[in-house]
């Protein structure tokens, strides 16, 4: 059946998302979860990827390239943080109140798998192994 195919697209993303040295040694089941609230994101250096206060729905795996984390608290934004290569770019989906601590801002080309912070928890309180894989 044509419908029950699946795309070369969907089948690069699974494999970008399982190399991830984040996910590294995630089970096939819990990527294609994961893989389901992902899509392919790029940021141009000086690009807002989230900014302080704003609602906290969606974190990022970057795969290539810097991002800066800034508060701008006292007045004028301070970088406070760098993202690098295999690191994860945003925890604040995670917990109420769902809203950013920090402005992120691309400090170079970026490449990143972007998640629907959103969805993705609604899967983990269906299926918690999936939950305690991903936080373990």
């Amino acid at each position: 059946d044509e419908d029950k195919r699946i795309s070369p697209e969907r089948i690069q993303l699974e494999k970008e998302v399982a190399a991830h040295p984040f996910l590294i040694g995630m089970g096939d089941r819990h990527i294609r979860l994961l893989a389901d609230c992902a899509m392919r994101s790029h940021f141009h250096a000086g690009g807002v990827i989230f900014r302080e206060g704003e609602v906290a729905n969606r974190f990022y795996l970057i795969e290539r390239g810097k991002v800066g984390l800034e508060s701008s608290t006292l007045g004028e934004p301070i970088q406070i943080e760098e993202i690098h290569d295999g690191d994860l770019l945003g925890w604040s989906w995670l917990f109420p109140p769902y809203a950013w601590h920090f402005t992120a801002r691309a400090l170079e080309e970026t490449d990143a798998i972007f998640f629907y912070g959103t969805i993705l928890r609604e899967y983990c309180e269906k299926d918690h192994s999936l939950g305690f894989e991903l936080f373990k």
